[in-house]
C-alpha cells in the first residue's frame, strides 16, 4: 500500500497577494475613468434624441390636426387654447404612445414652445436658454 502523502501548504501558495489584489483594483479603477465620460456622453445623446424625436412626432400630430379638423377649426381651437398644455391636450389624439401631461412626454431638462399652426411651423425645442435646431 502507498502511504497518502499530505504537502502542506504554505501562506503564499494560498491566494492572492496584497500586491495582485491592488494592481487588480488599480486596473479596474483606470478602465471606470475612461469609460465614465462616455457613458455620461451617450445617455445625454440618448435623451436629446428622444425629446427631437418626440418634437417631430408633435410635429407630425400638428399636421394631422390640420388635416382632420380643416386649416380655419385647427387655426381657431389652437387660438383658443392659451397654454401649451391645452394645446398638447388637442394633439393627444393624434400622437402615438402619448403621455397625459406635455411634461411627462417630453425629457425632463426640455421645454417646447408651439408656434403658429396656419401657417404650420415646428414646435421650438429648447434647453436651458439654448435652442435646439433639428
Amino acid at each position: 500500500m502507498n502511504p497518502r502523502t499530505t504537502t502542506v501548504r504554505s501562506a503564499s501558495d494560498r491566494g492572492f497577494s496584497l500586491v495582485e489584489m491592488l494592481a487588480a483594483v488599480a486596473i479596474i479603477g483606470v478602465i471606470s475613468f475612461l469609460a465614465l465620460p462616455n457613458l455620461i456622453k451617450m445617455r445625454t445623446d440618448s435623451e436629446r434624441n428622444l425629446a427631437i424625436a418626440r418634437c417631430e412626432s408633435i410635429n407630425m400630430s400638428m399636421a394631422t390636426y390640420i388635416q382632420v379638423r380643416g386649416r380655419v377649426q385647427a387655426a381657431s381651437d389652437f387660438a383658443g387654447s392659451s397654454t401649451a398644455q391645452a394645446k398638447y391636450s388637442l394633439l393627444t389624439p393624434y400622437l402615438a404612445f402619448s403621455q397625459a401631461n406635455l411634461t411627462d412626454y417630453i425629457p425632463s431638462g426640455y421645454s417646447i414652445v408651439f408656434n403658429s399652426i396656419d401657417p404650420l411651423q415646428k414646435v421650438t425645442l429648447s434647453q436651458g436658454s439654448t435652442v435646439i435646431a433639428y
